[in-house]
């Protein structure tokens, strides 16, 4: 099958670099983010443009090869990636353009956070859209996308006006809520199931003063502190956020405010007291470094391992889970990470994406992060155990975001929506081409 691939690659004359074990830049051109997902795929096509998507997708489907996606290369469970197939990079469709007369900024398929928040912040504006810069944009917008303004702002869906989109059987279209309005429903957190989005089109936010403060706690301290944090934040607005991580080093706290900057200091000095005076500090700070400051801590090549889920409010069962659990943690970098949500996030409602959990107060991740391959085994038990600890206490819905795990879809978006998934799938994409993701099922498939 990899012979009659790089045949047809070789014939169809794509105008990207059609990159094969053989080559120079292979393990490179291979890589992705998570160092877990080490696989070899029979060929990358690093795309010039949409037509070379478009060819990808044909000679993927004419060969019945598996196709990956790579737009920032993220996912959790290494589905931008495979193992005898094509891998289709979107590395080089990543411009980023802002139109200030119509309140809009277009990115590519292949663009990253940075990417996007570099063509809004320095005008004075944004797009809600994760914590980390070097994010795909398109993978992050698929399955909703939280960020540091969602309170505020909404999810990164919210902000999303409409797509340029290469489907299954080649043909490639704009899809707005006018245009195909079941469609638009089922990709603001449906995933990359219906095809390739190699532009996006997103609704412009005016960004005014941003302050933050981070402090960090003492595991003795760590109880305390949450319990205070959560009591905090049910009292503040939604120009308001905070997120926090617990780790077998203690408690570190993030509190972000974009409102009237004369608040600032009443709605972020007392995240710095929750338990004693916390170590660290407050005041003004240019967005796009609050968008990067955890870069380095997930760094390309690391290993890393997630399983998360939606809280009502941080009650006292799951604070005493947590420290339970961190205390086995095998690393050091194995975490819990909690972000408030609420705000904008739950004035849309439920059934008017596919994305589910609009009421959720909170949503958790359980992180081992780690460098060594021989822990790999000991790094994801650890996760899932300690996840299990804390599914017990979540909503019926999920983030497929921000999974290690596969074969999630069905519980993530309830038995409702996942059926109109469903039948949007059936018709965009029978044969389940796009399926290296939180796989949706078309009818006529049978889990593998």
């Amino acid at each position: 099958m990899s012979d009659l691939l790089l045949k047809q690659l070789a014939s169809i004359g794509c105008r990207g670099p059609v990159i094969t074990p053989g080559s120079a830049d292979y393990d490179r051109a291979r890589q992705v983010w998570n160092g877990v997902s080490d696989r070899r795929p029979a060929a990358v096509l690093r795309a010039a443009d949409v037509d070379d998507v478009r060819k990808a997708i044909d000679v993927a489907a004419n060969c019945n090869a598996v196709l990956a996606i790579r737009g920032g290369g993220h996912s959790l469970p290494g589905l931008s990636t495979c193992d005898g197939g094509l891998l289709l990079d979107l590395s080089q469709l990543n411009s980023a353009g802002l139109d200030i007369s119509a309140g809009t900024v277009e990115a590519g398929g292949g663009a990253l956070l940075r990417d996007l928040d570099a063509a809004t912040v320095p005008s004075g504006f944004v797009v809600p859209a994760g914590v980390v810069s070097h994010t795909g944009v398109a993978g992050l917008t698929l399955g909703g996308g939280m960020g540091r303004v969602s309170r505020t702002y909404g999810l990164t869906i919210d902000s999303l006006i409409g797509v340029e989109i290469v489907t299954a059987d080649g043909s490639v279209n704009w899809i707005d809520a006018a245009i195909d309005p079941e469609l638009f429903w089922g990709i603001r957190g449906g995933g990359g199931n219906f095809g390739v989005i190699t532009r996006f089109r997103f609704r412009l936010h005016q960004l005014g003063p941003v302050a933050a403060g981070h402090w960090t706690y003492p595991m003795a301290d760590a109880q305390r502190a949450i319990t205070g944090l959560g009591d905090l934040a049910r009292q503040r607005p939604r120009e308001f956020s905070v997120a926090f991580t617990l780790a077998r080093g203690g408690l570190s706290v993030t509190a972000v405010w974009v409102g009237d900057s004369r608040r600032a200091d009443q709605m972020l000095s007392p995240f710095g007291d929750l338990a004693g005076v916390g170590e660290g500090e407050m005041g003004a700070m240019p967005f796009l470094h609050l968008q990067s400051r955890n870069d380095a801590h997930f760094a390309w090549s690391r290993r890393y391992y997630a399983k998360g889920g939606f809280w009502s409010d941080i009650t006292g069962d799951v604070v005493d889970a947590m420290l339970e659990q961190i205390a086995s943690a095998p690393t050091t970098d194995c975490e819990f990470y909690i972000t408030q949500l609420g705000g904008a996030v739950a004035d849309v409602r439920e059934g008017d994406t596919a994305y589910s959990g609009r009421q959720a107060g909170y949503y958790w991740i359980a992180e081992p992060v780690w460098d060594d391959p021989a822990d790999d085994e000991r790094c994801i038990e650890w996760g899932r155990f300690a996840a299990g600890r804390l599914a017990d206490r979540s909503i019926a819905a999920n983030y497929v975001n921000e999974q290690s795990d596969t074969a999630i879809a069905s519980g993530a978006y309830g038995a409702i929506k996942y059926d109109r998934l469903r039948h949007l799938k059936t018709r965009l994409d029978p044969s389940n081409l796009f399926r290296l993701n939180q796989n949706i099922l078309p009818f006529a498939a049978t889990p593998e």
